[in-house]
């Protein structure tokens, strides 16, 4: 029989659920970076777990495919499936309007099990495949259709708490946005790295500043004004993507930065390790002006580093 140590803490249960061709796995391949494999994916058969580090902590993923003969067996062994949930993330194509009622209906016997359960972890809904397309063509009717589900689900599901999201795999930072927000709330240090990341910005007197892990997971970033914010979240996923093919050649060894001046702005990509962690983080920093002091500033960066693994590796 094997113990766990204060130091070997149980990993963290995240709870992927909704109907088939919902999306789960999209947002989950988007997540990774897998772009390629999203048009080839299948329908999830049965329970898939994945196990990824956040921060210092392990975070066990389950993402329950949604097809009817899997959602019969979950409601009937919800101990193997639902238990020990910290966190659940249901996904609601809300641009199926024929499967709307069962998708409700489904997320009420999730709820009901987690009462059976005597758990109540969060539940964030994934107000799903808002696309930017849509966003941009039918914005009023898109938003009166979310506040009736939302209506709809509190008045029916009655339970708390449960957040809201609207996301898309085209939006990828609607998805690190949500995933950030929920998965942080883990991390009790969450709110000190917030701060730290803030009083780096203002030192190097950059506009914005964005800290993201190899999970695609913002951990915590700081922006000037709406415009910062807005060109660095959509600037986020060519970066990484970037990076990602920089790698795939072979080539990450020589090139862990990239500046691009680009609208005016100097973006500087640069990616740094947390001690004891396999996994890379990335700095995202946006300046107007003075770009060349980007590269000398080795004794603010390398001290925003250490306070960094302290907060990290305690």
């Amino acid at each position: 029989m094997e113990y766990l140590t204060e130091e070997e803490p149980p990993a963290h249960k995240i709870l992927f659920t909704g109907l088939d061709f919902a999306g789960k796995s999209s947002i989950i391949q988007v997540l990774k970076r897998e772009f390629s494999k999203i048009a080839k994916i299948q329908p999830t058969k049965g329970a898939h777990r994945r196990v990824f580090t956040l921060l210092d902590r392990e975070v066990s993923e389950w993402d329950l495919g949604g097809q009817k003969t899997y959602r019969i067996s979950y409601l009937k062994n919800p101990t193997k499936f639902f238990d020990d949930t910290e966190i659940a993330i249901y996904v609601i194509d809300v641009r199926n309007d024929e499967r709307i009622d069962e998708a409700i209906s489904y997320l009420k016997d999730v709820v009901d099990q987690f009462k059976k359960l005597k758990i109540d972890p969060p539940i964030n809904v994934f107000f799903h495949k808002c696309d930017p397309s849509l966003v941009r063509s039918s914005h009023d009717i898109l938003n009166n259709i979310i506040n009736e589900l939302r209506e709809r689900i509190q008045k029916i599901v009655k339970y708390e708490p449960i957040h809201f999201f609207q996301t898309s795999i085209y939006d990828t930072y609607s998805l690190m946005n949500a995933m950030s927000q929920i998965l942080l709330e883990l991390y009790p240090k969450s709110q000190l790295l917030q701060k730290t990341i803030e009083e780096f910005a203002k030192k190097l007197n950059c506009e914005g500043l964005m800290i993201i892990d190899d999970n695609t997971l913002v951990i915590g970033a700081h922006y000037e004004n709406d415009e910062a914010k807005q060109l660095l979240t959509k600037s986020i996923g060519y970066f990484l993507t970037l990076n990602d093919n920089f790698l795939e050649m072979g080539l990450g060894e020589q090139e862990d930065q990239f500046l691009i001046h680009k609208l005016g702005k100097y973006f500087l990509f640069k990616q740094f390790n947390i001690r004891g962690s396999v996994q890379p983080y990335y700095a995202l920093i946006l300046k107007s002006h003075n770009p060349f002091d980007l590269y000398f500033i080795k004794k603010e960066y390398s001290m925003f580093i250490n306070v960094l693994n302290e907060i990290i590796s305690k």
